[in-house]
């Protein structure tokens, strides 16, 4: 079955003698719940979903959107008229985030027959479609959660298929780029994961891309036959729209439902690359891989190694060794930053351990190293520096 439904379609399987269940799941990240303006306006016979209290569990390690309680979730889609059978649509806005994620939670809990209409509401009302604000009388479903239909990725699965698979970033370039974070403490990006924003999925009208073009992009990306891929996003929301537009596009994927909410939070995982196959598994030698926003070269030829906590590795974490205290930042794993002497942001040739907390770094040497060396296994250190380049004149 294909996991959209257009408009057109959704009004001829509604006037059917069996029309489809309907989820209105409006919502908006940050934004006022969606209720309100389910009630000033729905599909006839749709029924609310609020995906924060029904779709999602409480914020929390897991994530700012982690699985719901299964009891919860059950309870809220047979309220919702949702039955072990029959078909369901799910709709939002037309942004498509809450309904592919209704969408993929029904699908992951066993539900056989989901899809999304695509273009959301706006589409909807765009094709002629009539809205309501009547009460929609509902017969309690019987639908009860069967999980594990769909992949489902945790954080030590999105490292691992980062490293043998595509593990793909829905989130928008900035942010996977760490120049902006507006939501979580860290910026950055799972290291070895593929920036693939969603705003790339959808074409001007807010409906998804044809299925020949989304099947060209992710092919683009690295999601060529054979190869195991997975999605991440900030908290589990965005990603469940790429899913649904790489199902379009004939693609399995799995979900890393806690995100980069979870990652970032998790204080022993690397937030920058530090390159290489196993630069963390093993607390392996590894390439260190970071670029000045001067222009510089990206760090040439430095290498890493690691020593860790033992059996005690669990409660470890990154600290920046360039000389001094300042260097390290106090926040979670990952939070690796430094100034490079233009001014900046880079690693410009630091040696990177990692040391329990409560303790205290054995700095040493000048609080500004003159000729920055990170630590090699088995070679001589190498130098790492910004090679700062001619700044491009207006219009280049």
């Amino acid at each position: 079955m294909n996991a959209i439904i257009s408009a057109v379609e959704l009004m001829d399987a509604s006037a059917s003698g069996q029309p489809p269940v309907l989820l209105d799941v409006r919502y908006q990240l940050g934004g006022p719940p969606g209720r309100p303006e389910y009630e000033a306006g729905h599909i006839p016979g749709a029924v609310y979903v609020d995906l924060e209290g029904e779709l999602a569990g409480p914020a929390g390690k897991e994530g700012r959107h982690p699985l719901p309680d299964l009891a919860v979730f059950g309870a809220a889609m047979r309220a919702a008229g949702v039955g072990s059978g029959g078909d369901v649509v799910v709709y939002d806005g037309g942004q498509g985030w809450a309904a592919a994620r209704a969408w993929w939670m029904l699908r992951w809990a066993g539900h056989p027959s989901v899809r999304v209409l695509d273009g959301g509401l706006a589409a909807w009302r765009a094709r002629g479609g009539p809205v309501t604000d009547e009460r929609t009388a509902v017969r309690e479903g019987d639908f009860v959660p069967a999980p594990g239909a769909l992949p489902l990725l945790d954080a030590d699965g999105a490292a691992a298929l980062a490293r043998r698979g595509l593990l793909l970033d829905a989130r928008a370039g900035e942010r996977y780029r760490g120049e902006v974070e507006p939501i979580d403490a860290v910026a950055g990006h799972i290291p070895g994961a593929v920036s693939a924003p969603t705003a790339e999925n959808v074409a001007a009208d807010g409906r998804l891309r044809p299925a020949a073009e989304l099947a060209a992009r992710f092919t683009a990306l690295g999601a060529v036959e054979g190869t195991e891929v997975g999605v991440y996003c900030g908290s589990g929301v965005s990603a469940a729209q790429e899913l649904l537009a790489l199902a379009v596009a004939g693609v399995p994927a799995a979900l890393y439902v806690g995100s980069w909410s979870e990652w970032s939070s998790i204080r022993i995982r690397p937030v920058l690359w530090l390159g290489g196959p196993a630069a963390w598994e093993g607390r392996a030698a590894g390439a260190i891989a970071a670029r000045c926003r001067c222009g510089g070269d990206v760090v040439p030829g430095a290498r890493v190694s690691f020593r860790g906590g033992g059996e005690e590795s669990i409660r470890i974490r990154p600290v920046l060794w360039l000389g001094g205290p300042a260097a390290w930042e106090g926040r979670a794993a990952g939070a690796i930053a430094a100034r490079c002497r233009c001014g900046g942001d880079m690693v410009p040739g630091a040696r990177i351990f990692f040391r329990r907390d409560g303790e205290e770094p054995p700095w040493r040497g000048p609080a500004v190293p003159s000729r920055p060396r990170v630590r090699s296994s088995g070679r001589a250190p190498a130098r790492a520096r910004c090679r700062r380049r001619p700044r491009a004149g207006p219009g280049a």
